[in-house]
């Protein structure tokens, strides 16, 4: 058994189902070892795509994804995907083809040092140089990927290394590998965590992504519904809570000061559960340092001058929520948040029976939301549309709207799609995406009829970098260098022989969505999209938040 062929045997013993890449020439013997595997491997048009794909599968199991490239420009490919997935926490392994060890020290064609060129996207970036280390870099890289925090793990395989034998002996077999035990917080903790939340007079939930990988859903619902606390999610976390729950006040991380901003202005308490400050500054919540902040977690809080909590309670979420409620109560409805909620609800309905066209963000998202069933899974590219999707997409299950916001990466729709509907294939899977995103990895779509992956991508058009647009319209009242012209979507679909639909009136695109998935070979959508409405939402919540603060102000003075 040659280097690569134990490199194979060792990913099947993870449980590794898809491999994600593109064939080189310094792979080909662990391309030949994976042809006789029982690991499909799947062959991308470009290894962005790729990383992207295995970024997505780590996002919605909880497992590594692992993606694969040639040595050089076929790595360097790879390197936003792999970025994208630490920075979220999404668990991935790359692995890359390498020139022989006996070239490295020379200058020579195509070699990069890959392993300290990943080594600040990921948690571990490691090269092969011996045949009977092989098993263990495995096993270690896919436990560095899989614990929390997850996120990226390099493995870099030299040409010569991979055909050299391994020794009879120890390291002929792959590793055993276990599911760690979740630690448990200590009861001293719990206790003045009831405590602390048992005193507050306007307490609010945060949470972020770490409870969607951990599980902990169905424990912060039940937590808050019985100590009657509101909930904001980041974006990260959305479905976290139903959307349609009581104390359910939505997605925070827009740039503008939204509604639930006003939560924030007047709560006494943040109970912060699974937050993590890359996906939501700080700054941007307790700017002033006036929270007081319980952090609950399955790991320390990071540092930040304006992220202190009085108390950490740390170990497993669900567990820790079950045993702060059975310590504490509350009584009284939190009637400051319910008025907040119905402003949103009021505003959130009145799209409905809106048929302009180009159409309003607003109408194309309600129009999906009446398409896509509880479960089915939206995947948001990087752009304006993001922006949107976070305040008018509203979830009732983590893991059905996925956005990249702590990397926030475009170009990951399209293949991210891919990845979710081969992992989930009974569910609908809709990418929406800007027509700026959308191109940057276009190419996967041949990919995706070759798999027979057929899911639907929606695109925002609207022949610009629609949110730089919307930021330079803020900041300077004009904008510049972000239009550019578009192909034609529809006939983009049909020459890669998938199908291609264009909107071209308001009352078509529930129609159209429903068909699309119908089809069995995945389907672009075109949609002309007014995004006049995004300095119109500007004005507006400028506006509201600053009655708000006066509001607030006299009824102080009162």
């Amino acid at each position: 058994m040659n280097t690569a062929e134990a490199l194979v045997k060792s990913l099947e013993n993870e449980g590794v189902k898809y491999i994600f890449g593109i064939p080189g020439e310094e792979n080909l013997a662990v391309m030949q070892a994976l042809k006789k595997s029982s690991i499909r491997f799947i062959t991308v048009r470009h290894e962005q795509g790729a990383a992207f794909m295995a970024d997505m599968y780590g996002r919605l199991t909880g497992k590594a994804g692992v993606c694969l490239s040639t040595l050089g420009p076929g790595a360097t490919n790879l390197v936003t995907g792999v970025a994208d997935a630490n920075s979220d926490g999404a668990p991935l392994v790359a692995i890359t083809g390498q020139v022989g060890t006996e070239r490295m020290h020379l200058t020579s064609h195509q070699y990069l040092d890959l392993v300290n060129m990943f080594s600040p996207i990921t948690k571990r970036s490691k090269q092969i140089v011996r045949p009977d280390t092989v098993h263990e870099i495995i096993r270690i890289a896919f436990k560095y990927a899989e614990n929390e925090k997850p996120g990226a793990c390099h493995i870099d395989l030299p040409c010569n290394i991979a055909k050299m034998e391994v020794p009879e002996g120890p390291g002929i077999r792959p590793l055993k590998h276990h599911t760690p035990n979740m630690e448990m917080a200590c009861v001293e903790n719990i206790e003045e965590a009831a405590g602390i939340i048992f005193q507050a007079k306007k307490p609010l939930i945060l949470v972020g992504h770490s409870a969607i990988r951990n599980k902990a859903s169905q424990a912060i619902t039940q937590f808050a519904e019985k100590l009657k606390i509101p909930v904001i999610n980041t974006m990260m976390a959305k479905g976290v809570i139903p959307y349609d729950s009581p104390y359910s006040l939505w997605t925070i991380g827009i740039p503008q000061k939204d509604y639930p901003d006003l939560a924030f202005e007047e709560a006494d308490l943040v109970i912060a559960v699974g937050y993590d400050i890359v996906e939501y500054a700080p700054r941007k919540w307790n700017a002033q340092e006036n929270h007081k902040i319980l952090h609950i977690d399955t790991r320390p809080c990071h540092i930040n001058k304006l992220y202190q909590p009085d108390l950490e309670v740390i170990g497993d979420i669900s567990y820790s929520l079950k045993q702060i409620a059975l310590r504490c109560s509350r009584e009284s409805n939190p009637e400051w948040a319910m008025k907040i909620r119905q402003k949103m609800l009021k505003e959130y309905n009145e799209y409905e029976n809106d048929n302009a066209f180009p159409m309003k963000p607003q109408k194309i998202l309600w129009d999906v939301r009446k398409v896509m069933g509880k479960s089915d899974i939206l995947i948001s590219d990087v752009g304006a549309h993001k922006m949107w999707i976070a305040r008018e997409y509203n979830c009732y299950e983590p893991n059905t709207c996925i956005i990249s916001n702590g990397f926030a990466t475009m170009g990951i729709a399209v293949p991210g799609a891919l990845s979710a509907k081969l992992i989930n294939p009974d569910k609908k899977v809709l990418a929406i995406t800007g027509d700026g995103g959308f191109m940057m990895n276009c190419q996967e779509f041949e990919t995706a009829l070759r798999e027979k992956t057929p899911f639907v991508t929606l695109i925002f058009n609207d022949s610009s970098y629609g949110l730089i647009k919307w930021k330079q319209q803020e900041q300077y009242g004009e904008s510049c260098f972000v239009d550019y012209t578009n192909p034609d979507f529809v006939k983009f679909a049909e020459s890669m022989h998938a199908i291609g639909y264009r909107i071209t009136k308001a009352e078509d695109l529930l129609p159209t969505l429903e068909k699309a998935f119908k089809q069995d070979v995945p389907v672009i959508i075109d949609c002309p999209v007014d995004y006049s409405e995004n300095m119109k939402l500007s004005s507006y919540l400028k506006k509201m938040y600053e009655e708000n603060t006066k509001g607030n102000a006299q009824e102080r003075k009162e």
